[in-house]
């Protein structure tokens, strides 16, 4: 009888490559690189279209090495285990200690950013309120064990899209009737000779990133594709490349109708203040192409879009915690506690909501977003350095077809995102490398200074 009852609770694979791909880009979001216009097209000096594209170039090759170490180890789905099973055991923690300050900090964005816009439909009440308001909403209704079905995700990113195509529409109309058909077409948002360097072009895609972080959450359903080997390799790629074509022209549209992006802070000397001007530079765009009505439009989405991911980022932190309490990496009692009545981790979800509101208050925009690309980055990395390992150091014989095909893309990968991370700021470096010093202190006292197996984190199930 037993049996006969294990195929039917076995993952069945049904999933195809177009299903794949519309679940990464669900993940990614249609309007992910819109928030983060302002800071970059300041950063960049007006080249904001550029980072996104740069940014691409470095996610096809690391999408790459995520797609075939997931076809070597297709129940892992996840930075740490491919690293930990690529490299070592001890890599691979450090690599999942870095993706743990991602799940920690994306709760904490989402604050930042629904309170910006909120203040943005609402300026007589405070932005301070509104962080306090959204982490008690956050934080109560995980509290209550609610779940967001799928089903509203698929009505959420056909409403994102609608608005976006609005905006991207408006703006067209916007260009033409000021400029004519030409306008339309311009170098400079890809590069301006009067104020281009390297450097910022660097500095800015290190925020930029953040367009395409979560991309590779698609790897996680292995398990459930047709022809995992072809299907996920593929559809990472694809994933990246169709994010990167819609968000570049979007924000290629911003920039062709806002061309002065000095204009958005002129005169502005108040950190505070310039960073504001910076957060709702978008909402400033479409309010310039379409009016109050897009302006809003648009300011209500971002809003929700953020609220969506605030509410599932936090309870994703939370089991996460409970996944390591659970197993006794963590106080079990404490972080492996479910409450009685729904099921849900009580108290990680508490931990979170204190930690949302602490980094809220403290963080801006831009920073937040740099440090979930600090341990993105660093993932990233890992996951190229593996992929180079599994299949090209550990062949049994090099050939050029194999330099080729195995070695040279995540080499690439790997270069252009340490190229990327270590554009990081300095700022950015000393909390996230307080973070990895952390972590690397704990694996060093549970394993009686690295000598015993390390403490196995398994992010999938959690």
């Amino acid at each position: 009888m037993t049996k006969t009852a294990n195929p039917e609770v076995k993952l069945k694979r049904v999933l195809s490559l177009t299903d794949l791909v519309i679940y990464g880009i669900i993940l990614i979001q249609p309007v992910a690189a819109l928030p983060l216009f302002g800071h970059a097209n300041d950063i960049s000096k007006g080249h904001a279209v550029t980072t996104i594209l740069v940014a691409m170039v470095a996610m096809i090759f690391t999408a790459i090495s995520y797609g075939r170490m997931a076809n070597r180890y297709p129940a892992a789905g996840s930075a740490y285990t491919y690293v930990g099973k690529g490299i070592s055991p001890h890599l691979g923690f450090v690599a999942g200690w870095s993706m743990f300050m991602d799940y920690l900090f994306i709760p904490i964005l989402c604050v930042i950013f629904a309170s910006i816009t909120a203040n943005h439909l609402l300026p007589l009440i405070p932005y301070y309120f509104w962080i306090f308001f959204f982490v008690g909403v956050f934080t109560w209704i995980n509290l209550r064990g609610i779940k967001v079905a799928s089903r509203t995700n698929w009505i959420l990113m056909i409403i994102m899209s609608v608005v976006v195509f609005y905006f991207m529409a408006a703006a067209i109309r916007y260009i033409f009737l000021k400029e004519g058909l030409g306008g339309l077409f311009s170098s400079l948002p890809f590069y301006d000779p009067k104020s281009f360097s390297w450097g910022s072009i660097g500095s800015a895609t290190a925020l930029a990133s953040l367009t395409y972080v979560g991309f590779d959450g698609l790897t996680t359903l292995s398990e459930e594709v047709k022809n995992p080997r072809r299907n996920v390799m593929i559809a990472a790629v694809l994933t990246c490349v169709i994010t990167g074509v819609w968000s570049g022209a979007q924000i290629y549209l911003a920039q062709v109708s806002w061309p002065d992006w000095l204009s958005f802070t002129g005169g502005i000397t108040d950190e505070v203040a310039r960073n504001n001007a910076l957060d709702t530079a978008i909402m400033t765009v479409a309010h310039r192409v379409g009016g109050a009505l897009l302006d809003g439009s648009l300011t209500i989405i971002l809003m929700i879009a953020s609220i969506g991911s605030g509410i599932t980022g936090q309870l994703g932190a939370a089991r996460l915690l409970f996944g390591m309490g659970r197993d006794g990496v963590i106080p079990k009692k404490i972080f492996g506690h479910l409450g009685p009545k729904t099921a849900v981790p009580f108290y990680n979800v508490i931990f979170i909501g204190v930690l949302a509101l602490i980094g809220a208050l403290v963080l801006n925009y831009e920073e937040c977003a740099r440090l979930i690309n600090f341990g993105a980055f660093f993932a990233f990395m890992g996951v190229n350095i593996a992929s180079i390992r599994e299949y090209y150091i550990k062949a049994e014989s090099r050939t050029t077809k194999g330099f080729f095909k195995d070695f040279l893309p995540p080499a690439i990968g790997f270069v252009i995102c340490l190229i990327i991370w270590l554009n990081l700021p300095l700022k950015t470096f000393m909390i996230g490398g307080a973070w990895m010093l952390t972590g690397i202190i704990y694996l060093a006292i549970s394993t009686k200074g690295f000598k015993n197996e390390t403490v196995m984190m398994d992010f999938t199930e959690a």
